[in-house]
């Protein structure tokens, strides 16, 4: 899963994240906005450099169609990105529809690894 999202994000197909807000309060704080962040694929290389542009808190169920396509993952439904991330925060062991989470919109700084040669940096 770790390469396909870092390509979807080279490629700009993913331009945002979420995490829940009690992990991010855990595990994450150091993300402000402006703050950059090295994108790693599932072996540890760096696949590219990201900026984030915007923050927010939103509710699990006020979610909509725009930050699901933002996330890039599936067909970038709402649908799909309910159904993926419904039981992402249950193994997680979060779940609510009223959770709250923080949700991450970035911009694509510098793909490291040459686009014609992704496939071989993931």
């Amino acid at each position: 899963m770790a390469d396909e999202l870092a390509e979807r994000v080279a490629k700009g197909i993913k331009t945002a994240t979420c995490c829940s807000l009690s992990s991010f309060k855990h595990e994450d704080e150091s993300s402000t906005i402006g703050g950059y962040s090295i994108v790693l694929n599932s072996q540890g290389e760096p696949v590219c450099v990201i900026r984030v542009i915007s923050m927010r808190i939103i509710r699990y169920c006020d979610v909509d169609q725009d930050l699901a396509r933002k996330e890039g993952e599936g067909d970038l439904s709402l649908r799909y990105w309910k159904q993926g991330h419904k039981g992402f925060f249950q193994r997680e062991g979060a779940f609510d529809e009223a959770m709250e989470l923080v949700a991450e919109e970035f911009e694509l700084v510098e793909v490291l690894c040459p686009t014609k040669r992704l496939a071989n940096c993931l």
